[in-house]
């Protein structure tokens, strides 16, 4: 059970209600009507909770569960301990989502404005908006309807966001057009100057950063990551991208829509992503490179070409994910030779 001290829990649901908003089947359908009280993993869970298996690896814990109820997939359904009702998916962990999304809803808005908050006269701040303690928002900014800012966040001259947007504490905006449904973790910083500096025998010469950083709608942005604006040209993060903490994005750089980047990746400027791409932990990228349209950057990657669509790649530096195992093969067959010797 999630601590109710900070989560609010909704329910209990009938097994049909769950596979009606998860898309799963019942595979008992006489079963509908039994509820499920809260969502729990496969080591914790009891009679009167629902769980999801969707890694092998834990096909053991699924079948020691003591869980009532479980999404698998069709494969593994047969595996399920006595007593435990299936929902069978294709996708059980997005099932699962589905259905934590509804034992555990967000917060409802409640609007308002701390006295502490400080709104310049030409800012549009709907009456709709929950506006926290010490808060600044800047002249000519505009923030849509029902969003939700948290303490001690700037939003800076000229910004807006679109409809629903939720800001959490001590985020930074300026330089930008944030679209509507956006979350922004703590700390996340928007639209400062980009890296950009000519070489000088004395000094370097800094290079003003004269563009802007455009957020697409239902962007999702982790805790302390930096999305630099850009320098002539727009930085740009497409509709629906999920971007994880502690994550740095460079001038100029593009993300297509629905790109996943996972914690301490770093983009460099100028490089583009496609579509759908998909970038594991410390993935670094150089500056000026394409990236296709669902690939797939390994974790620790180390990007210096440019990745055709579609593509797996692995390593440092990156190469294809069937030469990298092949070279990892090699590798450990010559290690072995030489302890035989």
């Amino acid at each position: 059970m999630a601590d109710p001290r900070f989560f609010r829990r909704a329910g209990p649901f009938s097994l049909e209600a769950l596979a009606a908003l998860s898309g799963a089947r019942l595979a008992d359908p006489a079963l509908g009507g039994r509820l499920v009280e809260d969502v729990a993993p496969l080591e914790t869970a009891g009679p009167s909770d629902l769980t999801f298996l969707s890694n092998r690896k834990y096909t053991d814990a699924f079948t020691a569960s003591r869980a009532g109820a479980a999404f698998v997939s069709e494969a593994l359904a047969a595996r399920a301990p006595a007593g435990m009702a299936v929902l069978v998916s294709p996708e059980p962990y997005k099932a699962f989502a589905r259905a934590v999304q509804a034992f555990y809803p967000s917060e409802e808005l409640v609007p308002g404005r701390a006295p502490s908050a400080v709104i310049d006269p030409s800012a549009c701040v709907p009456a709709d908006c929950a506006i926290a303690a010490n808060v600044v928002i800047e002249a000519g900014a505009r923030l849509g309807a029902r969003c939700s800012v948290g303490a001690n966040t700037v939003i800076g001259t000229g910004v807006e966001l679109g409809d629903d947007c939720s800001i959490a504490a001590n985020v930074t905006l300026s330089h930008c057009l944030i679209g509507a449904r956006v979350v922004l973790h703590p700390g996340v910083r928007i639209g400062q100057p980009g890296f950009g500096f000519a070489p000088d025998e004395g000094v370097a010469v800094k290079l003003p950063q004269l563009g802007r950083v455009i957020i697409g709608d239902d962007v999702d942005i982790g805790a302390n990551t930096t999305i630099d604006r850009g320098s002539g040209h727009d930085t740009e993060i497409g509709a629906g991208t999920m971007i994880d903490n502690l994550v740095q994005i460079g001038h100029n750089v593009v993300l297509g829509r629905g790109c996943i980047l996972a914690g301490q990746v770093g983009i460099s400027g100028s490089t583009k992503l496609g579509d759908y791409v998909m970038a594991g932990g410390q993935v670094g990228l150089a500056g000026h490179l394409n990236i296709g349209s669902g690939a797939r950057l390994g974790a620790k990657s180390g990007l210096m070409r440019d990745v055709p669509a579609g593509e797996t790649v692995m390593g440092n530096p990156a190469m294809p994910a069937v030469a990298f195992w092949k070279q990892h093969a090699m590798m450990r067959r010559m290690v072995r030779k030489k302890g035989e010797r």
